[in-house]
């Protein structure tokens, strides 16, 4: 793994794109920070990191598009899967080396709240946890930009990909609104999200029998469980679902500074999530 992330992060820099990567989204945050806590005098490093939001969900897919695309596209990935190291340390290599890539950034925003400090008061302990958070959500996001560029050959389509799933979960929160309420049509969503999973299975398992019994089994049981008792299932999309808004929990501490720690885990699961797809979806072409 050492000698992949090692080969990984020389890419970056021997390209522009790491560099790019990190001026683009270090200057950015820089004019935020010059105009709303320099020249306003906003004693709150957080609420800065708070507006930097859209940009990450801009940069971390054009960060993430080539880590496994041009691999597939240049045929190099073939070589990578036959050398004598397991899926799991290609992966984690990879993602190691692209949240190295994302650290200096945040490592250079550490020393914001420290030049709000020589001005007057500064509030370090929630600054810089809002920093670690944001941190922690670009490491997940990164893992879902290289799932996404592990399915593909083309760059530009991981990008896109990537960003269209990062839209959708920024606007998250606004989506749920939209959500059904009724039993009935709870049950159905919950249904239509049974067979989306069963769907990915296959496509990352090619397990036609394992992908459609599980399917049937969850349908039965939430049509069992409908009928025993339908008015647990008012609501029920906006409360399961819910537990997928990445936003809520940044957005208290950018604004408000109170830290949630279920959005720590929150980050930390999708993390994790994203690594395991990306290691499902290698280790079926490996052996196909």
């Amino acid at each position: 793994m050492k000698a992949i992330f090692s080969r990984e992060v020389r890419s970056y820099f021997q390209t522009m794109l790491g560099p790019v990567f990190i001026a683009v989204l270090t200057a950015v945050t820089g004019i935020y920070f010059m105009v709303l806590n320099l020249v306003n005098g906003y004693p709150y490093f957080s609420a800065t990191i708070g507006n930097m939001l859209f940009m990450l969900m801009v940069a971390v897919p054009i960060l993430t598009m080539k880590s496994f695309a041009e691999d597939r596209h240049s045929h190099a990935e073939q070589l990578m899967l036959s050398a004598p190291v397991t899926v799991w340390d290609i992966v984690l290599g990879k993602y190691f080396a692209m949240v190295a890539v994302f650290a200096i950034p945040c490592l250079l925003f550490c020393l914001c709240p420290l030049i709000i400090m020589t001005g007057g008061t500064a509030s370090l302990g929630s600054d810089w946890a809002a920093i670690g958070l944001y941190f922690l959500l670009g490491c997940a996001y990164i893992a879902i930009g290289m799932f996404l560029s592990s399915i593909t050959e083309s760059q530009l389509i991981a990008a896109v990909a990537s960003f269209g799933v990062l839209l959708v979960l920024y606007l998250w929160d606004a989506l749920a609104e939209y959500f059904p309420t009724s039993a009935r049509g709870n049950l159905i969503g919950m249904i239509v999200i049974v067979a989306l999973l069963a769907a990915l299975y296959y496509a990352l398992a090619r397990n036609p029998y394992v992908a459609v019994g599980v399917f049937v089994i969850l349908t039965v049981a939430l049509i069992i469980a409908y009928l025993v008792s339908s008015t647990t299932f008012e609501g029920l999309m906006a409360k399961t679902l819910g537990t997928f808004d990445v936003y809520t929990g940044f957005v208290e501490l950018a604004n408000y500074r109170l830290l949630d720690l279920t959005a720590v885990v929150r980050y930390l699961s999708l993390a994790f999530f994203g690594v395991f797809l990306t290691v499902q979806s290698l280790q079926k072409r490996r052996w196909a």
